[in-house]
């Protein structure tokens, strides 16, 4: 689908994270720096996939990146201080709105950018980041459009963002793991839980390149506006039962 991953892995865990008992003050905490944590070594694998076919914009990822993780760890230190319904409803806007970019098939004007746009990696990125960070997700849906305003294609843009998702997992991951010291369980660290993040990882690792061989044969568009539908579904589901 060219998104993140967070979007199917943060409802899916605070699903079977519910089923399992865990603490519901805590719940959401745990999916979203889970979440995090498990963006780490997917990030790896996809980003490694597109630098060996040149596609990484190196210079733009390290000019962002600083911005990224900044804000990776205020998204963590705000998740921190939101109660977990708050954080459900938080992440169920958010689906809906990626839902709705992905009906209406809205796509930026390439090389809109004004002069100076380098200026703006910072704020830009610390933005992107601190969404990324309070809602468990690699920042793709706001990274690729922000490229492609830069003038970057859109499988430049992709690459780029694959590339842009690691600092962000990173810095999330680590705040997640700080600030919920000692309000974990006994197999995690802080807000991150070890064995969804393993078991999870491995098997998102070894399907990735699936998807991508899917995504040269199926109508993607067609994907796309029915995957946009089940988070229409979900995010609806979380704001209304949170």
């Amino acid at each position: 689908m060219g998104i993140g991953g967070g979007l199917v892995i943060v409802p899916g865990l605070l699903l079977l994270f519910h089923l399992q008992g865990f603490d519901t003050a805590f719940l959401s905490h745990i999916a979203i720096g889970s979440s995090l944590a498990i963006i780490v070594p997917t990030a790896i694998s996809s980003l490694w996939a597109h630098h060996r076919r040149g596609a990484v914009d190196w210079p733009v990822v390290f000019g962002l990146a600083p911005g990224l993780m900044l804000g990776a760890l205020a998204g963590a230190w705000l998740a921190s201080q939101f109660s977990t319904g708050l954080l459900k409803v938080l992440f169920g806007t958010f689906l809906l709105l990626v839902a709705g970019q992905m009906l209406s098939a809205v796509a930026p004007k390439t090389g809109s950018a004004p002069r100076g746009h380098h200026r703006l990696f910072l704020p830009v990125g610390a933005a992107i980041g601190t969404v990324s960070g309070l809602v468990g997700i690699g920042g793709g849906t706001m990274t690729v459009p922000f490229l492609v305003w830069q003038g970057k294609s859109l499988p430049g843009a992709v690459a780029t963002s694959a590339a842009c998702g690691l600092p962000i997992a990173i810095a999330g991951a680590l705040g997640f793991m700080l600030m919920g010291q000692g309000l974990g369980t006994g197999l995690s660290t802080g807000f991150v839980y070890w064995p969804a993040v393993i078991a999870v990882a491995l098997f998102a690792v070894l399907a990735a390149p699936l998807g991508a061989r899917l995504a040269h044969s199926l109508p993607v568009s067609l994907l796309k506006k029915g995957f946009a539908l089940l988070l229409l579904v979900v995010g609806l589901r979380l704001i209304l039962f949170s």
